[in-house]
């Protein structure tokens, strides 16, 4: 399935719950005390094991979250109906401690959120397993756009992000790319990889900041070599090894976007930021010795 989402629907209570390994003996039990169906969340991948981990009592229709690297066992009654998600821990984007309060919290189905989340994500495991395939894939990206939401708003971690803040999973994904712009095979697919999501939701999430994934890549590479070219310290450098530092594998097409984005070629934003450079030392150099006067006195 597409995203690093899988979805498994049970009509019975399986003997264990979807996940990487068999629960340990001293696992951590999910309980309830009636039938009814309950939406669980398998984090994979890297994901840390919750601290002396308490027994955790679910009501039908509610949320948890729990490590698929280290399951809990289950202890539900019959009649008892699993709709499992499984998602990777780089899709939520949470950091480890936000990530450990998630799995010890279950979204009762009576909360704000719970009441609302907990009858579509119901709903739309039924439907994505029956949907065409470009139709699932969609319905995958809300699946998992959904769980990052209610993952971080449980979290608390959304209470110390500003209105209008990047997605924790989209805040990752530019620190991957700054470090690896000097890589020439830097692509989305190389990212979506990195991250265990697919390239189009990669797409999607550069496209809701009105941007995409290319010129992200292009536009910091020639940030990166015009602060390079402006530095004196590295003036000995030619201008195709600037280029080629940050990724650019021909020289003429560096030329062409730099131009296209500045207003100049490589070569004269050089010479005329270097100008610049040394006409502000000469400023300060003059300011300091007509202060220096003004300070013996």
């Amino acid at each position: 399935m597409p995203m690093g989402l899988d979805i498994v629907v049970t009509d019975a209570v399986p003997v264990r719950l979807p996940g990487e390994r068999l629960p340990h003996p001293d696992a951590h039990r999910l309980s309830a005390g009636v039938g009814g169906e309950f939406l669980l969340v398998g984090v994979r991948g890297g994901t840390p094991a919750p601290e002396t981990p308490a027994d955790i009592a679910l009501s039908p229709g509610d949320i948890c979250f729990y490590d698929a690297d280290h399951p809990p066992s289950l202890d539900l009654p019959e009649g008892a109906r699993l709709k499992v998600f499984l998602v990777s821990r780089e899709a939520l984007g949470l950091p480890e401690q936000a990530l450990r309060r998630v799995l010890t919290a279950p979204v009762s189905r009576s909360s704000r959120l719970g009441g609302l989340l907990s009858p579509f994500l119901s709903e739309l495991a039924d439907t994505v397993s029956v949907s065409p395939p470009e139709i699932g894939e969609m319905l995958s990206w809300n699946a998992v756009n959904l769980l990052a939401t209610l993952a971080t708003e449980r979290s608390g971690e959304a209470s110390s992000e500003a209105p209008g803040a990047q997605s924790p999973l989209l805040s990752r994904i530019l620190r991957y790319v700054d470090r690896h712009l000097p890589d020439p095979d830097l692509s989305p697919e190389v990212i979506a990889a990195a991250h265990h999501i697919s390239v189009r939701y990669l797409h999607k999430l550069f496209q809701d900041e009105d941007m995409t994934v290319g010129r992200w890549i292009q536009r910091r590479r020639l940030e990166e070599c015009r602060r390079d070219l402006l530095h004196r310290i590295r003036g000995r450098r030619t201008i195709a090894a600037v280029a080629a530092r940050w990724g650019f594998l021909s020289a003429p097409h560096f030329s062409r976007v730099f131009r296209a984005a500045y207003g100049m070629s490589p070569s004269e934003w050089r010479e005329t930021a270097g100008g610049r450079s040394r006409a502000l030392r000469d400023q300060q150099s003059c300011a300091g010795s007509q202060l220096a006067p003004a300070l013996r006195s």
